[in-house]
């Protein structure tokens, strides 16, 4: 009998003067019981009980141990009273983690409307474009964007995240509009590192069709942000995710390309650290995340 249940069986054998009674509450035979206490007795080498034909009453020792193990006992109840309550709704600290463009123009809006829902939830939400290790470092959940490494963290999809390739007209009027993949060569290219880090841009025809291009440029950088404002400035060709390309193009400063050609989409997924016994809190976020994302959902990215 482990110590937790063991102190419970005393707390009922003083409650209930009897190793009989006590032995019933705790679903075991008497003779267990009896035996259990014995051994409690041999322990702490001192007498527990008083015992009579009538029954068995605490000694002044047993009187002493029976209030420190009740306090335990309440302690513990109330432990599982809260673990249990939190795992009823969504509250605690929640600690996520994103990549820092996906973070600040679609995650944080999301972020602070499920907040706006559950009042009792507290977050902690870190960016990085870094690879994070979730139990290292003590992070709940991160959003990831592509295919998924096999592992054992628990996981699950939210929808895709769509690339465009765009260019400022102004560049487009000095070095011309591209028709095919193949002209890319001869183009500046604003080449994202974190993705196109072998400078080779990918397309795919309406035939299913794989192209690879390599390409040159000015600027390499893995901030998409950074990307942007050259793409804006007329420095060169940028693929970006559409979340990020779109406000410009609904505006006319960059201009999408090669449209009639589709670029590798990344799946985007929510990971936390086992698929088992998931968290409320993780487990209510997910769950909402996965109707945050349909089609064109980029087109409401912020800023």
């Amino acid at each position: 009998m482990d110590t937790v249940a063991g102190m419970r069986l005393f707390i009922r054998v003083v409650e209930t003067g009897s190793f009989s009674k006590a032995a019933a509450d705790c679903g075991i035979t008497q003779p267990t019981a009896t035996k259990h206490v014995a051994a409690l007795e041999a322990k702490l080498g001192a007498r527990l009980f008083h015992r009579s034909t009538r029954g068995v009453t605490p000694t002044e020792v047993g009187a002493a141990y029976y209030d420190k193990c009740k306090a335990i006992a309440h302690e513990l109840d109330e432990a599982d009273s809260l673990a249990a309550l939190m795992q009823s709704s969504v509250q605690g600290v929640l600690r996520i983690s994103t990549s820092v463009a996906f973070g600040r123009r679609v995650l944080t809006p999301l972020v602070l409307r499920f907040m706006e829902q559950h009042p009792g939830l507290q977050v902690d939400l870190g960016f990085d474009d870094r690879y994070v290790n979730l139990i290292e470092q003590g992070i709940d959940l991160a959003i990831r964007m592509g295919r998924l490494a096999d592992s054992q963290l628990g996981a699950r999809y939210l929808g895709v995240n769509p690339w465009v390739l765009v260019a400022a007209p102004e560049y487009l009027h000095r070095r011309g509009m591209p028709t095919h993949p193949s002209e890319l060569a001869a183009h500046d290219a604003l080449i994202y590192s974190s993705v196109q880090g072998d400078e080779r841009w990918h397309f795919a025809g309406h035939d299913g069709r794989a192209l690879q291009v390599p390409v040159k440029g000015p600027l390499r950088s893995n901030n998409l942000s950074a990307l942007l404002a050259a793409a804006r400035a007329g420095m060169g060709l940028a693929i970006l995710p559409w979340y990020v390309a779109h406000d410009s193009v609904r505006d006319g400063v960059v201009r999408p390309l090669l449209t009639d050609w589709s670029l590798p989409p990344q799946e985007i997924h929510a990971v936390y650290t086992s698929p088992r016994l998931v968290p409320t809190k993780v487990r209510g976020f997910v769950d909402w995340l996965q109707g945050q994302f349909p089609d064109r959902w980029w087109a409401g990215a912020t800023k």
